[in-house]
């Protein structure tokens, strides 16, 4: 098969959540791409280069031949319109209903938690950092994650639709804030992101992570 020109920029360290979750849908599709740096710590995000490839001056960018996109959830859907089903894996369930929901779940994970996301960075996630512990602000986010979680997620399923989704990698990076740092989680919660972090393609950014470290 003739596969087009695939490049993915992703931040030096594979630090950002975003540049896995479209690392994660790349290496499930099984589409061939090269992966490239840009170094937020310097500001090469706003180089004249990148400037001139990503609209947004962000990570993670992809370029597809000419077309250049950016925003996660964006390429997510893009990726499985471009390599779709059967020929590719899926990204989102078969299901209409139930792919609607996942892409429900992408979105508030980007726009919500903000509490988590700062007292729990990803530093915890790749670098096994520690901090202080939750303020009262992120101890409310982490409630309404976990009653969230525990609604979605079907008992005896290791998945949140009954088949993998970039919405169950995209859930398990933020309960995995929590797990992997040591905080209160219920056990069926700590399972499941556990279970999400053993994919192939999750580890295989993982791996990517330790070797900047």
């Amino acid at each position: 098969m003739n596969y087009p020109s695939i490049t993915l920029w992703s931040d030096s360290s594979f630090f950002s959540p975003y540049a896995m979750s479209v690392y994660v849908a790349l290496t499930e599709k099984g589409v061939p791409f090269t992966l490239k740096r840009v170094d937020l710590s310097q500001n090469q995000q706003f180089a004249s280069d990148y400037r001139a490839l990503s609209l947004t001056c962000r990570v993670p960018t992809l370029q597809v031949d000419e077309f250049v996109l950016s925003e996660s959830s964006a390429i997510a859907e893009y990726l499985e319109e471009r390599f779709p089903a059967p020929e590719f894996e899926r990204l989102y369930p078969r299901d209409r209903e139930k792919r609607a929901r996942a892409r429900e779940v992408q979105a508030w994970l980007r726009s919500d938690f903000m509490p988590i996301r700062q007292e729990r960075p990803t530093e915890v996630l790749f670098a096994g950092e520690r901090f202080p512990p939750l303020t009262p602000a992120a101890t409310q986010a982490v409630e309404k994650l976990i009653a969230a979680s525990l609604r979605l997620l079907p008992d005896n399923q290791q998945n949140l639709f009954g088949e993998w989704s970039v919405a169950d990698t995209d859930l398990a990076v933020m309960l995995n804030r929590l797990a992997l740092h040591g905080d209160a989680l219920p056990d069926k919660l700590r399972e499941y992101a556990e279970f999400q972090w053993q994919r192939a393609s999750v580890q295989l950014w993982l791996a990517e992570s330790g070797k900047q470290r």
